[in-house]
């Protein structure tokens, strides 16, 4: 009998060593393969970059498994121990895989749609939904591995029936507990499919600037432009306004204003904004239009629009006019530059008042008014007091 039970020993010991080096051979020529393929494609270095090390563990606790099963024999309290054990390293490493995978169909996916192109809108829009597909696949997936390692213990399924049977008041406990955190759940779902939001976009959220960084399942980050981030709950862009600069292109328009003297030069400064913009590559060349909009309180407003192809190109294209303009009026145009005026009056002495005279005995006439004074006038004014005709029933009439 000691000799049968180091036989058995001896056997599994070997069983095992052979295991692990066909599992490690086996994931080595695999990796080779793709390795070679990966030379002129670049989705297999890429799977080979994400699956290389959970498969190789799936496969590696799945050969200690099978030779454990086949060839140790031990008491029915241990062996239920380690398949528990077992099972649940496999579980994880198949979750680990399949949650790999799900990364590399994004990839390939999203790398077919570029957005460092000029018109990236769809794009933009494809890897937005990707990406909460992705999240979503992955958080689907964990949460059977957890039921599935739950399940494989022992008496689990008499506590999954009584847990079963409380379902419908665990469910409403749960969802008034977890109500905010579902609702942005929901919001994160319908932003990412609703076209309304997609990752680079640039918005303006609370008075600020920047660009959509990450959209997840319950909150958004917005890269504000001086590199700070702004995160929001996903209900935020659900229930409340904001601007959305790129929803259909990124092409925007940009005014820059100057408050100057009423000595201005329009057609001047005219041909100069065209000078600038023609020597730019910020200019997408669409629009550049300078307008006087106001003259008003002793000032002239000069408005000028100009076009560029992205929101920080525009931003750079309207301080590059402005700053032109302003070194343009200052060497050309100086007495267009704002001044305030003021009027010193220095007034005569005065004299003293006259007395009163009496009243005038001359009729007053009244002038000829909007409603009253002529004709017309009277016509226009019954107009609006005249009665309203009503007209007579059949049985008045009778």
């Amino acid at each position: 009998m000691p000799d049968l039970e180091g036989f058995i020993q001896t056997d599994y010991l070997v069983a095992l060593a052979v295991a692990v080096v066909a599992a490690v051979a086996i994931t080595a020529i695999i990796a080779l393969v793709f390795r070679v393929v990966g030379r002129k494609e670049a989705w297999a270095r890429t799977l080979v970059g994400l699956v290389r090390v959970p498969f190789r563990l799936m496969l590696l606790v799945g050969a200690i498994w099978t030779v454990h099963t086949l060839f140790l024999q031990t008491s029915e309290g241990i062996e239920r121990l380690v398949d528990f054990f077992f099972r649940a390293l496999f579980i994880a490493a198949s979750t680990w895989l399949v949650c790999a995978l799900l990364y590399f169909f994004e990839e390939v996916a999203a790398g077919r749609y570029r957005i460092d192109v000029r018109d990236n809108r769809v794009a933009r829009r494809v890897r937005t939904q990707l990406r909460m597909l992705r999240r979503i696949g992955v958080a689907v997936i964990v949460i059977c591995a957890i039921g599935a390692v739950l399940l494989s213990i022992p008496g689990a399924a008499t506590l999954g029936a009584s847990l079963f049977a409380s379902a419908g008041l665990l469910s409403v406990v749960a969802g008034l507990a977890a109500q905010s955190t579902l609702a942005n759940v929901f919001a994160g779902i319908q932003l990412a499919f609703n076209n309304a939001l997609r990752v680079d976009d640039v918005v303006i959220v609370e008075t600020e600037w920047g660009k959509i960084e990450e959209i997840t399942l319950t909150y958004v980050v917005v890269h504000i432009w001086d590199d700070r981030r702004m995160v929001l709950p996903s209900t935020y862009f659900t229930t409340n306004p904001f601007q959305n600069w790129t929803r259909h292109n990124s092409e925007l328009l940009g005014a820059v204003e100057f408050d100057l003297d009423w000595r201005v030069d329009p057609a001047g400064m005219r041909v100069e904004l065209d000078r600038i913009v023609a020597q730019t590559e910020l200019w997408d060349g669409r629009v550049v239009v300078l307008q006087v909009t106001d003259a008003v309180g002793g000032f002239v407003r000069v408005r000028v629009l100009v076009s560029a192809a992205d929101a920080p190109t525009l931003f750079d294209l309207r301080c590059l006019v402005r700053e032109n303009l302003i070194d343009w009026l200052n060497t050309h145009n100086p007495e267009a530059l704002p001044v305030g005026r003021m009027e010193l009056r220095r007034e005569p002495p005065r004299a003293e008042v006259p007395a009163r005279a009496a009243p005038s005995a001359h009729p007053v006439t009244a002038p000829i008014g909007l409603f009253s004074g002529d004709e017309n006038a009277k016509a226009r004014a019954a107009e609006f007091t005249a009665t309203i005709p009503v007209q007579e029933g059949p049985a008045e009439k009778r």
